[in-house]
């Protein structure tokens, strides 16, 4: 196993038509998860990852598995209760391309999860521990599951990949900013967006936000930037990596496709700046499909788009 993540994944509907969902009598059901986003991704360029969750005993829960599983992502240490439901979520699509979500995820089956869910042999055959702000919002549990998982990756020697990834309608603690800012104490590598950045650090400029992060003890931190590209930053080299080009369908989940670009560069040892760029990559060809997985792109369409051989930009996936 190269890459283990864990987290909430929650089934998705969106509705069929840009009305209010008052309006909307008809949904497409889809799956989604920052986590398992990544996993999926990361598999689907080739790597073996690992995702584990704590799933309702119900046709939402078996729903959710078999779609992870049969991307190739092994599910193996996934705990199912009935203790609690899977969580859903609703996608509604307004006009001028804005999407409004609202999520029914309270005292759901994965805020139930806790450190003695998590199998330590597990992990410690992973080079890689992807985790992300999300779960840590869930509930108290879930906050010290993954502490206590960035805890036992360090003493394992595993990298860890800290995606903030702030979720602003889950947090409401006081002690917000101090939570995520020692969880990226624990990381590696950071990966903030730009408006997360300001939040956790109070600079507005990428640099700044850069060398804030770096102060916690991080190798390297890459502020994502949207259709700017990226900015990147360790204790020896810095600079800024361009977008592709890509008609925009859908920002859902390019966050997490870049992630996984990331991720998959860093397992293939490349320089900092070109696992940047395989990141923006994957995020771009994410971005031209509706969905959180459906556009995640196999190896040989992320090695046409970053050679240039395809324009995605021109392409309808």
């Amino acid at each position: 196993m190269e890459v283990v993540t864990f987290g909430e994944s929650m089934v998705l509907f969106s509705g069929d038509q840009s009305l209010p969902l008052e309006y909307v009598h008809q949904f497409h059901k889809q799956m989604a998860g920052a986590e398992s986003n990544v996993a999926i991704g990361l598999a689907k360029l080739g790597h073996s990852v690992g995702w584990f969750s704590k799933l309702g005993q119900d046709a939402f829960g078996r729903y959710i598995m078999q779609s992870v599983r049969g991307q190739g992502v092994d599910t193996s240490r996934c705990i199912f209760t009935d203790a609690a439901p899977t969580a859903v979520f609703f996608k509604e699509r307004q006009s001028g391309g804005r999407t409004q979500v609202y999520y029914y995820r309270n005292q759901s089956a994965a805020s139930l999860m806790k450190p003695e869910d998590l199998d330590e042999s597990y992990l410690a055959q992973a080079k890689i521990l992807h985790v992300t702000g999300i779960t840590p919002a869930l509930s108290q549990s879930c906050l010290e599951l993954i502490g206590h998982a960035m805890d036992l990756a360090k003493r394992n020697h595993l990298r860890i990949v800290f995606d903030p990834n702030i979720r602003w309608k889950l947090w409401n603690r006081p002690d917000t900013k101090q939570i995520l800012l020692e969880l990226a104490s624990k990381a590696d590598y950071i990966l903030p967006g730009l408006d997360e950045g300001e939040f956790l650090t109070g600079q507005t400029e990428p640099e700044g936000i850069a060398e804030e992060l770096l102060k916690l003890g991080a190798k390297a931190v890459i502020v994502k930037l949207g259709k700017e590209g990226a900015y990147y930053q360790s204790l020896t080299e810095k600079g800024s990596v361009p977008s592709y080009p890509v008609q925009e369908i859908d920002p859902v989940g390019a966050g997490d496709g870049f992630a996984a670009g990331f991720i998959s560069g860093l397992l293939r040892q490349e320089e900092l700046a070109m696992a940047v760029s395989r990141a923006n990559a994957v995020g771009a060809i994410v971005v031209g499909v509706n969905g959180d997985t459906e556009g995640l792109p196999s190896d040989e369409e992320l090695t046409l788009m970053m050679s240039g051989q395809v324009n995605y930009q021109n392409v309808q996936r």
